[in-house]
């Protein structure tokens, strides 16, 4: 059986923001985009702050680094969820997290995600002050 096409769109989101291709995630992002992090109350809104929001093509990287596994994504036209494992580094600690993405499609880019995760309070934690 073959992925959905919104299904393969975000396993290449995926791994392109494990390898730190900027050109390949914005290439799959609106330009409005809307992305909701976990624990921030504001979305971030539009390509560029979500470029500068992972430090990517700037001078500045983030503090931390995140990588993701998806290891199950299930997509129709206009949605597509996946389930992730995510490991983060920062200030010298790692941590383990699950993670549950949903994303909004429309002609081919991601519009909208949301993440929630196993643990809000130990990912705020981790990540406080980033």
């Amino acid at each position: 059986m073959t992925d959905h096409p919104n299904a393969t769109l975000v396993r290449k989101m995926t791994e392109s923001f494990n390898s730190g291709d900027v050109q390949g995630m914005a290439d799959m992002v609106a330009d409005d985009i809307e992305w909701h992090e976990i624990g921030r109350a504001e979305p971030i809104i539009g390509k560029e702050a979500l470029a500068a929001r992972f430090g990517m093509g700037g001078d500045t990287p983030p503090p931390y680094e995140i990588t993701g596994d998806a290891h199950d994504v299930i997509a129709n036209d206009d949605h597509t969820v996946v389930l992730a494992n995510a490991h983060a580094t920062k200030d010298g600690r790692t941590f383990d997290y699950k993670v549950a993405e949903i994303y909004h499609m429309k002609d081919g880019k991601i519009t909208k995600r949301w993440a929630f995760s196993d643990d809000t309070a130990a990912i705020n934690d981790f990540f406080q002050g980033a």
